[in-house]
């Protein structure tokens, strides 16, 4: 009996396979492109502006009222808008000075000097009001935002380890390996035994919740009751027990490498509606400020 994937394919590699070469080729290197371009326009970027709010006298103080604090909130609000244009540039091919991973490492870089221009363009005014919940939750999107840069920086590798240099259709070809296996050997096993050993070859690989993706602990899995219900003695229950523990090792190994994935994405399903959430805030935030002008 083979593994079904979720798309309904034997095997199947479609997106998963596609979003791991991306990775392989990709995941890092977005940090570095072009000798660190964006990172030092970046850094450019903050130090004229907190150049600019210490030489220019805004008064009475600086806020985000003054002239300044204006010119601080228009930059701020045009580069959150650029940004957030980053999942609709992903379903573009655009070769060239504004590939995908250029722009990635521009929308890594200028969203982390949101975190100088936001500040100062507050004047470090914080109070209960619209525009303190478009700051919080701008620093909450960059930090999202830095949780996901780590992850990709750092995870890709314990999924090429987790893999031991097999595909993911190599993986799940070993998976069917083993239960054609098992179907021949269960054959003289009684029927509470073979029972279970039907029930373990039906089992869905992709089964399970978030919480069993990202904790790899799925406390009903068939093929663990399986060998828990195996009884010792005969040559037929010893096979079929051997290679019930094959199946649980390939299928821990399949599930680690969807832990690893799901801590991949996971971050998305926060980033993107803390993005939205920010944007609603932000044309609260513009509004009303020009409403009280």
């Amino acid at each position: 009996m083979a593994s079904k994937a979720p798309d309904g394919k034997i095997g199947g590699t479609g997106r998963f396979s596609q979003d791991e070469k991306r990775r392989d080729s990709d995941h890092v290197s977005f940090l570095k492109h072009k000798g660190f371009r964006w990172a030092w326009i970046a850094l450019a970027l903050c130090v004229t502006a907190a150049a600019g709010y210490l030489l220019i006298d805004q008064q009475p103080r600086p806020n985000g009222g003054s002239w300044y604090g204006y010119t601080l909130g228009t930059i701020g609000f045009g580069l959150i808008i650029w940004l957030s244009l980053l999942g609709v540039r992903k379903r573009r091919i655009n070769p060239g000075a504004w590939s995908l991973k250029a722009w990635t490492s521009a929308h890594v870089y200028l969203g982390l000097s949101l975190v100088v221009i936001g500040t100062l363009h507050t004047g470090f005014q914080i109070g209960w009001n619209v525009h303190t919940l478009a700051y919080v939750l701008m620093l909450l999107v960059i930090a999202t935002g830095i949780y996901g840069v780590v992850v990709y920086a750092t995870l890709p590798q314990s999924l090429s380890a987790n893999r031991k240099e097999m595909t993911r259709k190599q993986m799940l070809d070993a998976l069917t390996a083993i239960e054609r296996q098992l179907e021949s050997a269960a054959q003289p096993l009684g029927r509470a035994e073979a029972d279970l050993v039907i029930e373990a070859l039906g089992q869905d690989v992709f089964a399970g919740g978030l919480i069993a993706r990202l904790t790899a602990r799925y406390p009903g899995c068939a093929t663990a009751r399986a060998l828990a219900g195996m009884g010792g003695g005969g040559e037929a229950r010893e096979r079929v027990a051997g290679l019930l523990e094959k199946r649980s090792e390939q299928l821990a190994q399949i599930r680690g490498a969807l832990r690893i994935r799901a801590m991949l994405e996971i971050w998305l399903y926060i980033h993107v509606p803390l993005t939205i959430a920010l944007i609603a805030a932000l044309t609260a935030h513009v509004i009303s400020v020009f409403f009280y002008w």
